[in-house]
């Protein structure tokens, strides 16, 4: 097998560039009888042609940087260097005739036919080493086992791809996919195969004998659901994508072979992926301390390592577990060795430890993602829900006062609109003081110079405790993949995406407002369900069967429209609005807050939802022992 990582030396390319560009000063000599033609003394000057030769060459080259890139991959690019590196060269012998080549009857012409000389060289000397490499190359290749595929589409990306996996040691392309008419029948030297249903999808797979469709990007994906991709795994065949450059870990770190994975459902959303210029937010962050509470769980963590790629000064997680706390540090640890890295175990309900972190770190944002956010865990332990997720936020929300933090932005729900369960209406309470403490900062009641900016968006894929893990570990069991009603849906997200439109926010925000993403249509868990079923190998029913288990304490068939035009104002950003909610007195939510507070510490949970619903009109329980305290 080859070795793609060893190279010859730099300083070896660049002695053999010079030599062979010597050689060809000598060679014009040479060839044109100089030698026997110059008068006597001449030799001096030939002596001299060559030091000029010798001296300019490793100038030239070096200057141009020509011995910089791996010869065995030299292109178009890299010959071009080394053509403007001779005629540097050729500049030199040029003035050398100038000055001195008066005495003598060597004229112009020797410059020339030295440079046309260098070229052909050194372009030779290149080519073969390509084609050497190149023929070594293919013959071990064809001795390796590698996955036959074909590309899907005949677009740039595609044929991109074809180009990047034609040395790969382990998928072989036979050419590209594409459905429908198209009047293209070779890209890149390799076939173009048209299909236009399954059965002559069926077709070609029995004549190629390949075992896989390559995709190069999610969009690609995206606008074949519904087609090919179904057919594919109706044949069996294994569906892979061009993993994104988002995705790939840094270079310390191991990369997958070629950059290509399996689908996952992630890639399956319905909508093209949501994306932000990391251009315009990196300034915002850059040598700033940047504090994030939750920082263990998913949007946290996935916080932490996309601020740690934008230069902070100091980041610190702060998180009451303690394991998913280490886990991140270590990621963190090994991705940004530089990094100035702050893990402190703590938990929002004790202020005595959020004022040590604040006091002891003075950030300048904060980023607060701590929640207990299980819907049918908080329905069964409200006071703990109203504890965390409403008196945590206070909390972190008063100490960003106390201590002059810049932005705060707060990590809510789409279940805080309109909410049926405890967990919704615990995050619409936080959102409600924290609101209404940004207003009376900025209207003088309360002195402070905090900015806040809260956060609303669906579930997000593959987080703890969500849907993805839930059925990937049933699928694994041999199922059965349990869905709670035929009809429930939800918007989904990924999680980078969840994490780049919270630090999008941070960066548009004027203080004291609420975003609601976009995160187009909603989808059927069910067919969730069944297209994570296919993506694993297997058929729905015949080998893995779906169950329906009913609806769960507090859950409601359908969210929410977040961003509803009639509801929301727009920003700069396409994906991101700003919702329009009621108003309300920090006088009032400071003392409803804190009744609420006394109400769980003694654990009066029926005095305390029923306060949340006269707090929050529009908390209505559904499939819940709660309904029974709602006014009919």
């Amino acid at each position: 097998m080859l070795k793609d990582g060893i190279y010859t030396r730099a300083s070896v390319v660049l002695t053999l560039e010079i030599s062979l560009s010597t050689f060809a000063s000598l060679l014009s000599f040479l060839l044109l009888g100089a030698i026997t033609e110059v008068d006597q003394g001449s030799d001096r000057f030939i002596l001299g042609w060559l030091l000029v030769s010798l001296i300019s060459s490793a100038f030239a080259f070096r200057l141009i940087r020509t011995h910089s890139s791996a010869v065995r991959y030299s292109n178009l690019w890299d010959y071009r260097r080394v053509f403007l590196a001779l005629m540097v060269k050729a500049a030199f012998l040029c003035l050398y005739i100038f000055f001195i080549g008066k005495q003598t009857r060597i004229h112009l012409g020797v410059a020339l036919l030295d440079f046309l000389i260098s070229v052909t060289l050194l372009l030779l000397a290149k080519g073969f080493v390509v084609m050497l490499y190149q023929s070594v190359r293919e013959r071990t290749l064809a001795s390796l086992s590698r996955t036959s595929l074909l590309i899907e589409g005949v677009g740039e990306s595609s044929r991109s791809l074809a180009l990047y996996l034609k040395s790969s040691e382990k998928y072989r392309v036979l050419g590209f996919l594409t459905v429908g008419e198209t009047d293209i029948t070779t890209l890149s030297d390799l076939p173009v195969y048209r299909v236009r249903d399954a059965r002559e999808l069926s077709e070609l797979k029995e004549k190629l004998d390949f075992s896989a469709v390559l995709f190069a990007d999610q969009d690609q994906v995206k606008n074949r659901e519904g087609d090919i991709l179904d057919w594919l795994l109706d044949l069996g065949l294994k569906p892979l994508i061009h993993t994104p450059a988002v995705e790939l870990p840094p270079a310390n770190e191991p990369r997958p072979n070629f950059d290509v994975r399996n689908i996952k459902i992630e890639d399956l959303l319905g909508r093209s992926e949501i994306k932000i210029s990391l251009e315009d937010i990196t300034p915002n962050f850059s040598q700033k301390t940047i504090l994030v509470t939750g920082g263990g769980g998913s949007i946290g963590s996935e916080l932490c390592r996309q601020l740690g790629s934008l230069g902070v000064k100091r980041l610190i997680i702060y998180d009451n577990a303690e394991t998913p706390v280490y886990e991140i540090r270590r990621q963190l640890e090994r991705r940004y060795p530089h990094l100035d890295l702050k893990t402190i175990v703590g938990d929002v309900r004790l202020l005595s430890r959020l004022d040590f972190v604040f006091k002891t770190h003075r950030p300048q944002i904060v980023f607060h993602a701590a929640a207990y956010k299980h819907v049918p865990l908080m329905e069964e332990n409200p006071c703990e829900a109203i504890l965390v997720n409403t008196i945590g936020s206070k909390n972190v929300a008063d100490k960003c006062v106390e201590y002059g933090i810049e932005t705060m932005v707060m990590v809510s729900t789409d279940k805080a609109v309109n909410p049926t369960n405890v967990m919704g209406c615990s995050k619409r309470l936080a959102e409600i003081y924290v609101q209404s403490l940004g207003l009376a900062i900025e209207q003088g009641s309360v002195l402070g110079n905090t900015r806040f900016v809260t956060t609303r968006f669906g579930n997000v894929l593959g987080s703890n405790g969500s849907v993805i893990p839930l059925f990937k570990e049933q699928i694994e069991r041999g199922g059965p993949v349990t869905v709670t009603h035929p009809d429930i849906t939800r918007f989904f997200m990924t999680i980078p995406e969840a994490c780049r439109l919270v630090m999008e926010a941070a960066h548009l925000t004027n203080g004291n407002q609420i975003f609601v993403f976009d995160m187009g249509k909603s989808m059927k868990i069910l067919d969730l369900a069944k297209r994570m079923i296919e993506l694993a190998g297997y058929q729905v029913d015949k080998d893995i069967k779906i169950e329906f288990s009913g609806l769960r304490l507090g859950e409601k068939l359908y969210e929410e429209v977040l961003s509803d035009e009639e509801q929301t104002l727009p920003t700069s950003h396409a994906r991101i609005r700003i919702a329009q909610v009621r108003a309300y007195d920090y006088p009032k939510a400071l003392e409803a807050v804190a009744t609420l507070e006394k109400l769980a510490c003694v654990v009066e949970v029926d005095k305390m939802v029923t306060l949340m619903k006269e707090i929050v009109p529009e908390y209505i329980s559904q499939n819940s022992k709660f309904e029974a305290l709602d006014k009919h």
